[in-house]
């Protein structure tokens, strides 16, 4: 890719497809059930040169990204992101900026910044800067449709395999069974620490019943207890909770008016993030500012391929959410998708961009929509 004196060279096009990748057993969480997720890839290209972002989202999606946002950014300078994430941004105003346009946007946004860092033949990590040099992660998973011996495999094996300091179980479909299902983590895991993820199944009282009734547990991390749209309630929960329990929430924020809302209310302890819903890198990295002003650790929601430079980048990153349906994926269909050694991730740092390409022929069999590669 040949660059200017001024910037680089302008953005010829923008491609999306989407892929339909089925679990590997049926699961669910405290309020949604599912068998699939899907994925969607965007391409960016200038003058020779390709960037890779994607986002877990729902494949309606393909045709804004090659619709509305390619109309917004054609022709635009490559190295001008803040330029196009303003574009895309003021392209959407009529459909609303959260929701499947904010994922839409945060995939254009990662590939142009991918795009970036391999026309300057740099690894993503030391393009943004970094303040650290790998990303501690925490094993997600846990689904409230697995047996007991699933949950105790699972969460063991992030420990003894994966080396993870914590990990996270669903709690919330069937109340009842969340005490004996905590005790059953608790066996895998010995001392390291356990976090739970309700997904907003609760009402303030339910939540406030289960964090006391679990309290021998010692549950370090209680995600969206209640609906991270019940800012009353999440308050509610982070006065009342277990002194040692901090209160999560923030991985439906998809604007950093989203974000700046939940810190003003003084919500929660930590505030999640995702770059595949935020607005990508750029999101993100407005996220972080707002984290670091409001003195807030921030963690970083799934994605892992996507997450693990730019978590390098943030002052306040606390860890990553190494979650099971992602990292299945990604090491499935992306080449150089993250390994963990001793409970982290680190950037490639001998490879451009996000140091991941993508595998089309592996994953043509689970397309569903889109134009060319």
């Amino acid at each position: 890719m040949t660059t200017s004196n001024s910037g680089g060279a302008p953005l010829k096009e923008l491609h999306a497809r989407a892929y339909r990748i089925p679990t590997d057993f049926p699961e669910a969480d405290g309020t949604y059930s599912w068998d699939a997720t899907t994925l969607v890839v965007v391409h960016a290209r200038a003058d020779g040169a390709t960037g890779f972002g994607y986002t877990y989202a729902d494949a309606s999606i393909v045709s804004l990204i090659q619709g509305l946002l390619r109309k917004a950014i054609d022709g635009r300078d490559s190295f001008d992101i803040p330029g196009a994430f303003m574009a895309m941004q003021r392209s959407v105003r009529n459909l609303g900026r959260s929701g499947l346009a904010a994922c839409a946007i945060s995939a254009v946004d990662a590939a142009l910044w991918d795009l970036k860092a391999r026309a300057l033949d740099l690894p993503l990590a030391a393009l943004l800067g970094r303040c650290r040099d790998r990303v501690p992660i925490y094993g997600s998973g846990g689904f409230t449709t697995y047996s007991p011996e699933q949950l105790r495999s699972q969460l063991r094996g992030w420990v003894e395999r994966d080396g993870c300091r914590f990990v996270k179980m669903k709690i919330g479909s069937e109340p009842e069974r969340d005490p004996r299902r905590v005790e059953e983590a608790k066996s895998a895991i010995g001392d390291r620490q356990l976090f739970v993820d309700a997904n907003g199944a609760f009402s303030v009282k339910q939540a406030l019943e289960f964090a006391q009734g679990c309290r021998e547990a010692d549950i370090r991390w209680f995600e969206e207890p209640v609906s991270s749209d019940d800012l009353a309630g999440l308050r509610l929960m982070r006065e009342r909770a277990p002194q040692a329990m901090e209160i999560a929430a923030g991985e439906y924020v998809y604007t950093s008016d989203d974000a700046r809302l939940m810190l003003e209310a003084d919500v929660v302890d930590v505030l999640q993030a995702d770059a595949t819903r935020c607005g990508g890198i750029t999101g993100f990295l407005q996220i972080a500012a707002l984290c670091e002003a409001h003195h807030i650790d921030l963690s970083a929601h799934c994605a892992p391929s996507i997450h693990r430079h730019v978590g390098c980048a943030v002052p306040r990153l606390r860890h990553l959410e190494w979650f099971h349906d992602h990292v299945r994926i990604e090491q499935m269909l992306f080449d150089g998708a993250p390994v963990p050694h001793d409970g982290a991730i680190e950037p490639n740092l001998g490879r451009p961009g996000h140091g991941i390409a993508f595998k089309d022929k592996d994953a043509e069999r689970f397309r569903v929509g889109g134009g060319p590669s």
